[in-house]
C-alpha cells in the first residue's frame, strides 16, 4: 500500500478524493466556526438592542468598537498559539485546549443575564481559546498532503467549505434564537457545538499518525521499519510505506530562497488587510444596514416565498453536509467509534433545532427576516461555489496566487458598489430606511466569490512557502494581518453615523468600493515579481 497522504494508514482512505483526516478537521473546524460566527452575529445586535429588548442599549459607535477589538484580538492571539504549539504542546494538544476554553467562554456569555462580568470573561476565554485553536488546525491540514501542488490547494478549499458550513449554521440558528427567543440562549447554543467539535477531534486524532504531536515526541524519531520504504501489513504481506516522510527532516533551502518566500507571505498578508478590512463590515456596519435600513417585513406571497426559500436554503446544505458525514463514517467509524458517536449526536441535535425553527417560522403570518439572517448568505454561497472553485484550481485555468488575490479584491469592491448604488435613495442623515433586500443579497454574492479567491488560497500558500519549522508561527503572522484588518474594520465602521449624517450612506459604502479595487490593481502589477520570489512553488 503506497502512502499518498501524511498521517496514519487509516488516513489513506479517502472521502471525495481527499484523505479522511481532512474531514475530521472539516467537522472540527465547522463546529468551531459555528460557535464563533453564531456569537459574532449576535454581538452588535445585542449591544445596541434596548434594555426593554434585553439588550444593553449601547450607541452604535461603542458597539462597533467593542466588535473591532474582539474580532481583532481573536486573530492576534494565534501568533502566540502557533508558537506554543511549535515549541511546547504540539498542534493537536493546542487544538483540544483551545476548544475547551472556547466552550467555557460561550457558557460564560450565556450567563450574562446574571451579571455583566460573565459576558466579558466569556469574550476573554474565546479570544485566548481561538489563539490556540485557529493556526494549529490549519497547520495540520497542510501536513496531510505530501506534495505542494494543486491537490493541496483543493484540500484547503474543501476545508474552507467546512469553515463556512459552520458559519452558515451558526449565524442561522444562533442568530434566530438570539433575536427571537433570548440573547443568552443564542450565546449558549454556540458553546454546545464547540464542545461536540472538541470531542470529535480528541477521539479521532489517531488518524493523523505523528502529525501534530508534541515536539519532544518528534525529536530524533526515526521508525526503523520504514527506512527501507517497506513494512508488513496485518496479514504479513509487504507494503510500501511513506510514513518515513513525516519523520525525516525537510531538505534545507538556501537562505535566499527562504527569505524570498517569506517576503511573498508578507506581501500576501499585507493585501489581505485591505480585503478583510472591507469584508468584515458584514458583522458590523452591514448588520446595522440590514437592521435599520433594509425592508425586512414580509407579507402575503412574499412571506410564503421567503418561507419556502429559507427552508430550501437551510435543508439542502444541511443534507449535503450530512451526506459528507455519512461518507466519513464509512471510512472511520470502525477505528474511531467515540468520535463518530460525538459527531453523530451533534447532527441529531442540529437537525432537531432546524426542524423546530422552520416549523415556528411557518406559523408566523407576516414574518420579519432577522437582521442576522443575511450573514448566512455568505456561507451558503461558499458551500455552493467552493466545489466549483476547487475544480478550477485543479484545472489548466488555474491562475497564479497573486492573480487570485487581485480578482478577489476587485469582486469585493463590486459588492460594495452594489450597496452604494442601492443606498442612493436614502436621505443624507437618515437613521432608518426601507431599501430592498436584493442589494444585500447581491453584495454578499460578490463578497463570497472574492473570498474564495483569497482566503483558502492564502492559507494554502502559507503552508507551502513557510519553512517547516516555522509553519505554526507563520500562520500566526498571517492571522495578525487579520487582527489589523478586523480592528480597522470596526473602527472605520464606527464612523457610520457621522459619515451618513454629512455625506450619506452611498458615500460610506463607496469607500469600501474604491480601496479594495485599487489594491487589486496593484496586486496584478506585482504578479510576476511575486511568482519569481516563490522559487518554483505554485
Amino acid at each position: 500500500m503506497e502512502f499518498k497522504f501524511g498521517g496514519s494508514e487509516q488516513n489513506q482512505r479517502t472521502v471525495l478524493g481527499h484523505p479522511a483526516g481532512l474531514f475530521i478537521l472539516f467537522f472540527t473546524e465547522m463546529w468551531e466556526r459555528f460557535s464563533y460566527y453564531g456569537m459574532r452575529a449576535l454581538l452588535v445586535l445585542f449591544l445596541v438592542a434596548s434594555i426593554m429588548d434585553e439588550g444593553w442599549g449601547w450607541e452604535r459607535a461603542d458597539a462597533l468598537l467593542l466588535y473591532a477589538w474582539y474580532t481583532g484580538l481573536v486573530y492576534v492571539t494565534p501568533i502566540f498559539g502557533g508558537l506554543i504549539a511549535d515549541k511546547v504542546t504540539g498542534y493537536r494538544n493546542a487544538i483540544v485546549i483551545g476548544a475547551f476554553l472556547m466552550t467555557l467562554g460561550h457558557a460564560s456569555m450565556a450567563l450574562e443575564v446574571f451579571t455583566d462580568i460573565f459576558f466579558f470573561i466569556g469574550l476573554g476565554l474565546l479570544i485566548i481559546g481561538n489563539g490556540l485553536f485557529k493556526p494549529n488546525i490549519s497547520s495540520i491540514v497542510g501536513q496531510l498532503y505530501l506534495n505542494q501542488g494543486k491537490e493541496k490547494d483543493a484540500g484547503y478549499t474543501i476545508f474552507y467549505m467546512g469553515i463556512n458550513a459552520g458559519a452558515f449554521l451558526g449565524i442561522l440558528l444562533c442568530g434566530y434564537i438570539g433575536e427571537s427567543v433570548g440573547w443568552h440562549w443564542g450565546f449558549g447554543l454556540a458553546g454546545i457545538f464547540m464542545f461536540f467539535g472538541m470531542l470529535q477531534f480528541y477521539y479521532a486524532q489517531g488518524i493523523f499518525g505523528r502529525i501534530g504531536l508534541r515536539p519532544d515526541k518528534m525529536d530524533g524519531y526515526v521508525d526503523q521499519r520504514t527506512i527501507t520504504g517497506e513494512v508488513k501489513d496485518e496479514t504479513g504481506g509487504r507494503i510500501k510505506d511513506k510514513t518515513y516522510e513525516e519523520a525525516k527532516p525537510a531538505e534545507e533551502e538556501s537562505p535566499k530562497v527562504t527569505s524570498d518566500r517569506l517576503i511573498v507571505i508578507s506581501v500576501l498578508a499585507f493585501f489581505t488587510i485591505f480585503f478583510w478590512w472591507a469584508f468584515e463590515q458584514a458583522g458590523g456596519s452591514m448588520t446595522i444596514f440590514a437592521a435599520d435600513y433594509t425592508d425586512r417585513v414580509l407579507v402575503g406571497g412574499g412571506a410564503l416565498t421567503f418561507k419556502i426559500f429559507n427552508t430550501l436554503l437551510t435543508i439542502i446544505p444541511l443534507m449535503i453536509i450530512t451526506w459528507v458525514l455519512i461518507m466519513l463514517f464509512r471510512q472511520t467509524f470502525k477505528n474511531f467509534p467515540l468520535a463518530s458517536y460525538a459527531l453523530g449526536a451533534s447532527f441529531v441535535i442540529i437537525w432537531g433545532i432546524v426542524i423546530w425553527m422552520l416549523m415556528r417560522q411557518f406559523e408566523e403570518e407576516s414574518p420579519e427576516v432577522p437582521a442576522s439572517w443575511f450573514g448566512i448568505l455568505n456561507s451558503f454561497f461558499i458551500i455552493a461555489f467552493a466545489p466549483l472553485f476547487s475544480k478550477i484550481w485543479q484545472s489548466r485555468f488555474n491562475p497564479t496566487g497573486p492573480v487570485k488575490f487581485a480578482i478577489g479584491l476587485i469582486l469585493l469592491g463590486i459588492g460594495f458598489a452594489i450597496l452604494s448604488y442601492g443606498s442612493m435613495g436614502i436621505p443624507v442623515g437618515a437613521k432608518t430606511a426601507s431599501v430592498s433586500m436584493i442589494f444585500l443579497v447581491l453584495a454578499y454574492l460578490f463578497h463570497t466569490l472574492g473570498e474564495l479567491c483569497v482566503s483558502p488560497v492564502g492559507l494554502s500558500y502559507v503552508s507551502k512557502l513557510a519553512p517547516v519549522k516555522l509553519v505554526g508561527l507563520m500562520f500566526g503572522v498571517w492571522f495578525v494581518a487579520n487582527f489589523i484588518a478586523n480592528l480597522l474594520a470596526g473602527v472605520t465602521g464606527s464612523y457610520i453615523d457621522p459619515i451618513v449624517e454629512e455625506y450619506g450612506m452611498t458615500t460610506f459604502f463607496l469607500i469600501f468600493t474604491l480601496v479594495p479595487i485599487g489594491a487589486g490593481i496593484v496586486m496584478l502589477l506585482l504578479n510576476k515579481t511575486l511568482i519569481k520570489k516563490m522559487h518554483g512553488i505554485r
